[in-house]
């Protein structure tokens, strides 16, 4: 399985025939899928993601984590996006995705491409391509992106519960993506999206002070470095059995993890890239593993199956070869249960479904209309009072001028009034 020497010419040959695949089984979608409606789209995602990213970095990462937890659930609609309803709930408030962030990054660039191009470029192809760019920004691999994907018109918080958990072991990681069509190898690979980001210390403390009930560390993590997990953490034995999340890893604002009294433990997080981001994409990540140095049990994990630690031990070895694998499982998840042509939308705010503003707009219809309705009744009401009042004339004497003038009440003075005019 050793395999050396690899350029980026063999990289671009590679993705160029898993475009061609993917072409083959989705003919929806292309490659520059806006090159008439909207050609500017990717160079606005592109610009607009690195200016965000110069004044923070954690963008990146925290995109990167969006577009799995995306596709993952119901493939790549961007429902991960939606924000719950009076009628539905939000993929957003379930465990596994509550310290998600990025949705106010997306915001901005979708804001900019509906002033370049309104109500053209989907949340979905959005999301993926910031995402490769993300990739791009944290040191990975370009990769070519296919576009044409439609917005899904709900969410699915009651899938968001499938994601991988960074307490789950071997086995149960490994059928949750074969669930979604991942070999082991592309799972191993997967994961080398940890390379960047920072992981907050509730997803990891079980294994610095009582893994599984042991009231010890976790065997298979390096002393060392649980001590300075530790030290980062700023924990204690009675903080360890507080929390238990099965939740994914999260990116923090912070970009230093030097550990600070002053933070709060929700702000207490372990940098993915330990050793400084010129470390490289993939290569501290894959060399850590090999020497117990995984800060997520689920990272770790990958070295205990005979298949998964061989790829290990290829990307620790071989940079080249993963970003080549990186790449192109990255394109894969990016087409992973598209909606294309009429089985989706494109929304106009990627928090809330186009179908769903319809249906605002229709109930502000009815409202209007039954206050309208309301009003006509009120008016028949009124006509009715007056006519009544006027067919009782000796009642008029006890209304004051201006109630006859509101009622259009004819105004008259005394009783002889009446007298002379049923006279006449």
């Amino acid at each position: 399985m050793e395999i050396g020497g690899k350029t980026n010419l063999l990289l671009l040959f590679g993705c160029f025939l898993l475009l061609c695949l993917i072409a083959s089984s989705d003919s929806s979608l292309q490659y520059d899928y806006y090159r008439q409606s909207c050609p500017e789209a990717q160079q606005i995602i592109k610009s607009t993601l690195r200016r965000i990213y110069n004044r923070n970095s954690s963008a990146a990462p925290a995109i990167l984590r969006l577009v799995f937890h995306d596709c993952f659930v119901q493939g790549c609609d961007a429902s991960v996006l939606l924000d719950p309803t009076e009628i539905m709930g939000s993929e957003k408030d379930t465990p596994p995705n509550q310290s998600l962030k990025g949705f106010d990054h997306l915001d901005i660039i979708k804001a900019e491409l509906e002033h370049a191009c309104p109500g053209v470029v989907s949340c979905a192809d959005l999301l993926v391509v910031a995402a490769r760019e993300s990739v791009i920004l944290a040191g990975g691999p370009f990769y070519p992106v296919h576009t044409g994907r439609k917005d899904s018109k709900r969410s699915f918080p009651q899938l968001s519960y499938e994601l991988p958990s960074p307490l789950d072991d071997l086995p149960t990681n490994i059928a949750r993506f074969s669930t979604r069509g991942f070999t082991d190898k592309e799972t191993v690979t997967l994961l080398g999206a940890h390379s960047t980001g920072m992981i907050h210390c509730k997803f990891f403390e079980k294994r610095l002070y009582n893994f599984g009930g042991t009231d010890h560390p976790d065997p298979s993590m390096d002393s060392e470095f649980a001590d300075l997990l530790r030290s980062i953490c700023n924990n204690n034995r009675s903080h360890s059995h507080s929390h238990s999340h099965s939740q994914s890893p999260s990116a923090s604002e912070s970009a230093s993890p030097s550990p600070s009294p002053s933070k709060s433990r929700q702000d207490q997080a372990m940098a993915m890239d330990y050793e400084g981001k010129g470390s490289g994409f993939g290569t501290l990540y894959y060399r850590s593993l090999l020497q117990g140095r995984g800060i997520l049990f689920v990272d770790q994990q990958l070295t205990a199956g005979e298949e998964t630690a061989t790829w290990v031990r290829q990307y620790a070895s071989d940079v080249s070869l993963f970003r080549r694998d990186f790449a192109q499982v990255m394109m894969k998840l990016s087409s992973t249960q598209v909606l294309t042509g009429q089985e989706g939308e494109v929304r106009l705010n990627c928090r809330e479904a186009a179908s769903s503003l319809c249906l605002k707009q229709e109930r502000n219809n009815r409202i209007f209309r039954n206050v309208k309705r309301i009003e006509e009744v009120v008016l028949d009401i009124e006509e009715d009072i007056r006519l009544k009042m006027i067919s009782l004339n000796p009642g008029f004497l006890g209304l004051n001028d201006e109630v006859r003038q509101k009622w259009d009440i004819p105004i008259k003075k005394n009783k002889k009034d009446y007298d002379n005019e049923g006279k006449n």
